[in-house]
């Protein structure tokens, strides 16, 4: 009769190390630079913000700076998919207006980012400085946008107006924002003008 078999050690209960989810990072953190300012708000009061102790925010984010990365990465991030589905759509109307409109919607999801970068150009350079590729990343991206709504063998003025449109979405959406009777009206609004400049139909 064979021996029993040892019973089998049991395995350590390991505590799971706390979760902080990058996402959710981005509107507290935003929300206090619009509160106190970027260079005034700490790691210990996102943390405090997000109900987490400094070393699980610490997990994620070595500093501050991090943080700002890491939601100007998903920004850039977001952009690229909407250049990489328009550069595999034929060039119509039809393409060009949804590649505004899912540009719009970004620019909307993301507009604490924008304005974010927009009113905090000093620490923007300085995140940037480390690569002069990040410096101007945003700039072509942009112009990707402009050359795929822009229809072929396009005259300057139209590709003019290309550009405008790309342009206007974000711009529009930071200055009108407190005219608008809703972000709804609002994305709407920016994206019928934007549209019009880039002669996008919907057909």
């Amino acid at each position: 009769m064979a021996s029993a078999r040892p019973a089998a050690s049991p395995r350590p209960v390991v505590s799971p190390r706390p979760v902080v989810s990058p996402r959710p990072v981005v509107s507290p953190r935003l929300e206090l630079f619009a509160e106190q300012g970027y260079e005034k708000t700490s790691l210990r009061e996102i943390a405090e913000r997000l109900g987490v102790t400094k070393a699980a925010l610490y997990y994620h984010f070595k500093s501050k700076e991090d943080i700002v990365r890491s939601f100007v990465e998903d920004y850039r991030a977001e952009l690229e998919q909407v250049i990489a589905w328009g550069a595999s759509q034929p060039r119509t109307p039809g393409t060009r207006a949804e590649i505004l409109r899912r540009y719009s919607g970004i620019v909307s999801e993301q507009l604490a980012v924008i304005r974010f970068m927009e009113q905090n150009q000093a620490a923007m350079h300085s995140l940037m400085s480390d690569s002069g590729a990040r410096k101007k990343m945003f700039r072509d991206q942009f112009m990707s946008l402009s050359d795929l709504i822009t229809p072929p063998g396009a005259a300057l003025a139209d590709r003019i107006r290309a550009t405008m449109a790309v342009v206007s979405i974000g711009m529009a959406s930071l200055l009108f924002q407190r005219e608008a009777a809703s972000p709804e009206e609002l994305h709407d609004v920016v994206l019928k003008v934007a549209c019009d400049l880039a002669d996008a139909g919907t057909s």
